[in-house]
């Protein structure tokens, strides 16, 4: 058995589109990290042990406002790194 956060699937799932919004966003491995962490530290964890417990969350993401919550949280993640990224410029 493993314990997993199923959030960190969703919001890995989601990331480039969101990113992709944001035209200046650095899109480096960096940046992409940093706005996934930031992003799953802004969002409840989700998680899972059992197959039984994956898809009750898939059913559950699946739900409108869970995936604006994602979205919204990626997005806030996408300010606060790109006002101060962890790189020099390129």
């Amino acid at each position: 058995m493993q314990l997993k956060n199923y959030m960190e699937d969703l919001v890995w799932q989601r990331l480039d589109e969101v990113m992709a919004r944001h035209k200046n966003c650095c899109t480096c491995e960096n940046c992409r990290y940093d706005v996934a962490a930031l992003a799953l530290n802004f969002l409840p964890p989700r998680y899972i042990v059992t197959s039984k417990g994956e898809t009750y969350t898939r059913v559950r993401a699946l739900e409108q406002q869970f995936n604006v919550d994602i979205v919204t949280a990626i997005s806030h993640a996408i300010q606060i790194v790109s006002s101060k990224p962890h790189h020099e410029d390129k």
